[in-house]
């Protein structure tokens, strides 16, 4: 049997979604008992997104095998069960990277090394591989915007795909911009136009088009664009913008894309059954009530740096239909002035729940470790990812355990007391990310811990890491004599994984991250706890607020 995929292109201008549309059609075909695989091509020239600034490219998505890739593949992972590894996610600098080793080999027998066929044969090879584990269906999205001449090989590749698998084989489903003018009163359908024609020049025609607007296109919209970009009319699909990303597959069902993607594709599948999907969307439309957490973070400009974080809690949340109400709140701006400066505490009041993520570098840290003993102090639950653990073991040792000089040799290396330290320094890794513990490890859990009760009571999980700094274990019996608990660790004994504080209502830091896989349908039990102690809180300080003000209330009236 042939393999089968679906290209998702984009054009006009960039961010419109081309990943969430990915996912979304993944999603539907998921849920018809398909079986799925998905892979994202980015046009830059990085090996990999593991170098790169947050501000630019938001976060660095890390899969089981340790892989540093794109954020959309945590949409993939996000809506869907198919299993990504580094072969999903491949950049222009990897292809040619893996190109250059081949020659420097003398593989291509003397030959002169062309961008077709050689660069074209190597981005459908990775294709075929994808594509080889049993998928029925495979969605390859490429990244950049068409007229873009950074992704011109991808779409050539793409082009010559269609050319030797036929049309029943393959799918083009191109993104665009349908803007409406104010000025005009109107939505114009012309940059899809040039959009498609854009496309067509480098000899792709789309088969369906999805039409990112902010209302609904008329049925006349839809017959002009379809008549002038040579699609039928019901592949014109209107995308409109929605309040929550998870009702993005209902909408597409809704429009029928995913039984216009079989019927091009001549496959056979059961109906839909998108059951849950609809409860997950109703209980974001309808919460019970609302949970107000405040992430102090370095990155929290570009809420990209934090998607996977931000889609976790939001699990967490709509798992007890409650509405999420998140402040980003940016850590230097709660640094101390003096002190005894704790002006800071004003900015965390009225809060259910502090989150300090993860990171690199030492800017921000000092706002972080006031923001971490706020919490300890006034009983607001915590949750520390990497670096929030990290500040969290510094925090305690110098606060609690008295030690004040207390620090990570990533902020101080002259440290005198190195809480957090780089152990594997020790394997002489000068390259970047070359002494980074990545991908899946297993943790070993305490029983009758908080963590353990956080995933229904197992002692063995599996979580993934990107980090290059650890607990130094040197310190574990003074800063547990001081009452900190060590409730997960690597089954060697050799690296710390969770801490928590006994007697606190949630405080609990992670040396991993969680973020990575939590799903919509499928929260993560860390996330899912933190919301609750958060939730707990709010219930708490509301119903003692509501007691102070009766017995003002009964003062005054007496």
């Amino acid at each position: 049997m042939s393999a089968k995929y679906v290209f998702v292109t984009g054009g006009v201008v960039s961010s419109l979604g081309k990943g969430l549309a990915a996912a979304s059609i993944g999603c539907l075909l998921e849920s018809r008992g398909l079986r799925v695989n998905l892979m994202k091509f980015d046009p830059y020239l990085n090996v990999d997104p593991g170098t790169m600034s947050p501000f630019q490219h938001g976060e660095v998505f890390v899969t089981n095998d340790g892989a540093e890739t794109d954020l959309d593949l945590g949409h993939y992972e996000r809506f869907t069960h198919a299993p990504l590894s580094r072969d999903n996610n491949l950049t222009t600098g990897r292809i040619y990277e893996q190109i250059i080793l081949k020659e420097r080999r003398g593989d291509y027998l003397g030959k002169t090394v062309q961008v077709i066929p050689h660069v074209t044969n190597e981005i459908k090879n990775s294709m075929r591989k994808v594509s080889s584990n049993g998928a029925d269906v495979t969605i390859v999205e490429i990244g950049g915007t068409v007229g873009d001449i950074e992704s011109l090989p991808f779409l050539e590749a793409i082009r010559q795909m269609r050319q030797e698998l036929g049309r029943e084989n393959t799918v083009f489903v191109h993104l665009t911009l349908v803007p409406w003018i104010a000025a005009a009163q109107e939505l114009k359908t012309k940059p899809t136009q040039h959009s498609v024609k854009e496309l067509l020049s480098i000899g792709i025609q789309a088969d369906i088009l999805l039409c990112r607007c902010d209302r609904a296109l008329s049925r006349e919209m839809k017959q002009k664009i379809a008549a002038f970009c040579n699609v039928e009319e019901r592949a014109v699909v209107g995308a409109k913008d929605v309040p929550t990303i998870y009702e993005v597959p209902l909408g597409f069902a809704q429009e029928g894309v995913d039984a216009l993607i079989l019927k091009y594709l001549h496959k056979e599948a059961p109906e839909a059954n998108l059951t849950k999907w609809r409860e997950l969307v109703g209980h974001c439309y309808h919460p019970k009530d609302e949970v107000s957490i405040a992430v102090v973070g370095k990155y929290v400009e570009y809420e990209d740096s934090y998607k996977s974080l931000k889609e976790a809690l939001t699990h967490g949340a709509v798992s007890q239909s409650l509405r999420l109400n998140l402040a980003w709140i940016e850590a230097e701006g709660l640094e101390s002035k003096t002190p005894d400066d704790r002006s800071y505490e004003f900015q965390l009041e009225g809060f259910d729940g502090i989150l300090v993520p993860g990171g690199f570098g030492k800017r921000g840290i000092e706002g972080m470790l006031n923001a971490i003993r706020y919490a300890r102090e006034k009983k607001v639950p915590y949750f520390g990812i990497c670096l929030g653990m990290q500040t969290a073991c510094i925090e305690f040792a110098r606060n609690v355990c008295g030690l004040k000089d207390a620090n990570s040799s990533e902020f101080d290396p002259a440290a005198q007391h190195r809480v957090i330290y780089k152990l594997r320094e020790l394997l002489g890794v000068e390259e970047m990310g070359g002494t980074m513990r990545l991908g899946a490890w297993t943790c070993i859990l305490q029983e009758d811990s908080l963590a353990s009760r956080a995933y229904g009571g197992a002692t063995e999980i599996s979580e993934r890491h990107r980090h290059r700094y650890e607990f130094n274990r040197e310190y574990e019996a003074l800063l547990v004599g001081g009452g900190l608990r060590i409730s997960g660790s690597t089954p060697d004994g050799t690296y710390v994984e969770i801490i928590e504080l006994p007697g606190h209502p949630y405080f609990l830091g992670c040396q991993f991250h969680p973020e990575f896989k939590s799903k919509p349908l499928e929260p993560h039990p860390l996330f899912r706890e933190f919301v609750a102690a958060s939730y707990r809180n709010r219930l708490g300080r509301l119903s003692s607020e509501s007691v102070a003000l009766a017995a003002f209330s009964n003062a005054l009236s007496s």
